[in-house]
């Protein structure tokens, strides 16, 4: 991810955080404002990476609810506007974001980005990455000066992929974020398939999928793990993602156990726009629709897994794994989130363990139904295909079904 807070300045940091005054844990003036929204259960977290607080407003009208990270800042200039705006942010920590007047839109913390990578030198060229841990100090310190409040790390794409050059010395070597994992609250890394310059990750939009996967694993499953989702040409001039790409990426990452989305819409080529998002009506649109559905969804996919409620069964030709589904339930229905790893078309069968009175399942956003008979149902799945099942349990308080 491009326009990093290098390590470089940890040191000044540091010498900074020494002499800044203590602050408390008091955490009233959040408990109902934009930063409480990751104790609501009605919000799922959708962010957006690294952009100009000018554009907050514009940001949440199309779904967005927090800001992962600030150029140069925290400012005054740039918490003024986010308070403006009613926009949360995990913010880098310094003197002024530890203000208590900003109590009310400070969320969380962020690291400096991506220290898995091999970072850049002050002479020029690079070097090796940030020892995990020095990242761990440096996440300690942050959270001695404030306690309250939730670090998140962001990690580059040696998450998904081993070998990823841009780790230098240490490409191939996954065993390092056994460490790294430690030094955050809530985890999340950044790979581009759509957009990615190697042959060997474009395309492959289940590195997504594997990074949480990994992260999760890496963790023990003990801290909440997001996912950063492209929504720009980042740095590809020939593809850029369109609004289908957008929303398999986002379901596969909560489908495989992502429990917050961050986009990233700079683009750098063939010219550098910073909000590129917001000048592509078409996409805009289209993750509007995502985010919509995300929020509609939130206190479903905020609630608890219902593991032994659903059970795949892929068609003899497809590797096991290859479809992958999580279950939930509300007042009056089931919910099967489903989505394919695979980069061929695949088919399978989802036995439910418990009866239903209905005789469909609804497809979210695809206008169509499948056919449930007996407990169970078959559906199709293109390419790293999505598919969200709806299927009414005939809760005392809801709408009667029948065959």
């Amino acid at each position: 991810m491009r326009f990093r807070l290098f390590f470089r300045l940890v040191p000044a940091l540091l010498c900074l955080f020494f002499f800044l005054p203590s602050i408390s844990a008091a955490t009233q003036q959040r408990s109902a404002s934009p930063a409480a929204f990751l104790s609501r259960p009605d919000v799922f977290p959708v962010g957006i990476w690294l952009q100009d607080p000018v554009n907050a407003a514009a940001f949440k009208s199309i779904g967005v609810n927090f800001y992962a990270g600030l150029w140069k800042g925290p400012t005054e200039r740039q918490l003024r506007q986010l308070q403006k705006a009613e926009m949360a942010v995990f913010s880098p920590q310094n003197e002024e974001g530890l203000k208590a007047t900003y109590n009310d839109i400070i969320a969380g913390w962020i690291m400096p980005d991506e220290p898995d990578n091999a970072q850049m030198q002050e002479g020029g060229g690079f070097g090796p990455p940030v020892p995990p841990e020095q990242v761990i100090r440096l996440y300690e310190q942050m959270k001695a000066r404030d306690s309250s409040r939730p670090i998140l790390l962001n990690l580059g794409q040696g998450v998904a992929w081993d070998g990823w050059y841009g780790r230098g010395t240490r490409s191939n070597h996954p065993e390092d974020y056994e460490t790294y994992v430690k030094a955050g609250d809530i985890l999340s890394f950044d790979i581009y398939p759509v957009t990615h310059r190697d042959s060997g990750v474009r395309g492959r939009l289940d590195y997504v999928a594997r990074g949480v996967d990994r992260l999760l694993k890496w963790s023990g499953g003990t801290k909440p793990v997001w996912s950063v989702i492209e929504a720009s040409r980042v740095s590809n001039a020939e593809r850029m993602p369109d609004g289908e790409d957008v929303r398999r990426l986002v379901w596969l990452s909560i489908i495989h156990g992502a429990r917050g989305i961050i986009y990233f819409v700079h683009q750098f080529s063939p010219r550098f726009v910073e909000a590129s998002l917001l000048e592509n009506d078409r996409l805009r649109q289209d993750i509007t629709r995502i985010n919509t559905r995300l929020q509609s969804l939130a206190t479903v996919l905020n609630s608890d897994a219902l593991p032994e409620l659903v059970t795949v069964e892929p068609d003899a030709m497809t590797l096991p794994g290859s479809i992958v589904a999580i279950s939930r339930r509300d007042e009056c229905d089931l919910y099967i989130f489903a989505g394919s790893i695979s980069r061929f078309p695949t088919a399978a069968r989802f036995r439910l363990s418990e009866p239903v009175p209905a005789d469909r399942a609804d497809v979210l956003d695809e206008g169509r139904d499948v056919r449930l008979e007996k407990g169970q149902f078959k559906d199709e799945f293109g390419p790293y295909a999505v598919h969200l099942y709806k299927i009414p349990h005939g809760g005392a308080n809801c709408p009667q079904t029948g065959k």
